[in-house]
């Protein structure tokens, strides 16, 4: 198998969830405290979960005009900056670690909002022939085995030989309308590995149950994605006959559908899915940003300090809620 040395990560959504605040950055850029206990824009956490999986460049799909502010960002500090942090060798160390991050970074814009299927196929050209990662620009990941959660993905990807590999996590019924949706065949029930038999975006919990059911899965529960693909060039190809035929759903361009149709004509039988050891979160959303934040703060460095400021909160929460 090829090493996947690439990964496309989308950011080209016009954030209208997270308005105010995206009219004045693009949320991908909403700043976030990582494990590490320094503040990062969202999408240098997605990025640096990449690199540390291996990937060795990556293309960002944008709005038009907004490679300049991610190029602006991704630099070390200028000489006058430098003298305003001397002594600070922490922080000269990230100004140097941002430059070689801004090193691996390509860019490709979205000119026209057609759905995410259509965000994708903007980085065929980056892409070539070689297999890549793609991931969400406003997901990030948390392990829950010490493996970052895209080298899990990348990792079984390799060793199953798989031509594609979605990541997935189990799923309830009445947060279907949130993920696209796989059914599958357990090929591997020891590494959470299975052949992908039907995909579907976003379904009711209705057609879930007659057509999208695991066997093996509990009643109401689903393999819905997790955010992060491993696919072949032919991605593409199928998203090219949606965009050639428009072939739309909701009136865009689905990924989902591509994968289902690469699925059933293009690599039949070569399209597995696997289980990872982690969570996902929506930053996209107001509510999905500050279970986030917490969801970092739970594991990171500050995990001590977080737990005692959480205990307090919800001790004087409940003594408010006492006197009322």
């Amino acid at each position: 198998m090829t090493k996947v040395r690439k990964a496309v990560i989308t950011a080209a959504g016009r954030g209208t969830r997270q308005y105010p605040a995206s009219s004045a950055v693009q949320k991908e850029m909403f700043p976030l405290v990582d494990t590490d206990g320094l503040a990062k824009p969202v999408i240098q956490i997605i990025g640096e979960e990449a690199i540390a999986a291996g990937v060795e460049e990556i293309c960002i799909v944008t709005q038009p005009g907004e490679e300049k502010q991610y190029r602006q960002y991704f630099k070390r500090m200028s000489e006058d900056t430098l003298r305003a942090f001397r002594g600070k060798d922490w922080a000269i160390l990230q100004s140097e670690k941002l430059q070689e991050f801004g090193e691996r970074l390509h860019f490709v814009a979205q000119d026209t909002p057609e759905g995410y299927g259509h965000a994708v196929f903007q980085a065929r050209k980056f892409v070539g022939d070689d297999p890549f990662l793609l991931m969400l620009g406003d997901h990030i990941y948390i392990s829950a085995n010490g493996d970052n959660c895209a080298r899990q993905l990348i990792g079984k990807h390799l060793a199953s030989g798989a031509k594609a590999m979605s990541a997935v996590q189990t799923t309830a019924a009445k947060d279907l309308h949130l993920y696209g949706v796989i059914q599958g065949v357990v090929t591997d029930p020891a590494h959470g590995l299975y052949k992908v038999t039907a995909i579907k975006e976003k379904p009711t919990p209705e057609y879930a149950a007659e057509r999208l059911a695991t066997h093996g899965l509990p009643p109401g529960l689903y393999l819905g994605h997790f955010g992060m693909h491993v696919f072949p060039p032919a991605i593409f190809d199928a998203i090219e006959y949606h965009i050639t035929y428009n072939i739309r759903e909701k009136n865009e361009i689905q990924l989902t559908n591509a994968q289902e149709y690469m699925r059933a004509s293009l690599i039949p039988d070569g399209y597995h899915c696997c289980t990872i050891e982690g969570q996902r979160f929506d930053t996209g959303i107001p509510y999905g940003l500050m279970e986030s934040q917490l969801a970092l703060a739970l594991a990171g460095k500050h995990r001590g300090e977080i737990v005692e400021a959480i205990a307090r909160l919800l001790a004087e929460q409940l003594r408010s809620v006492a006197k009322r």
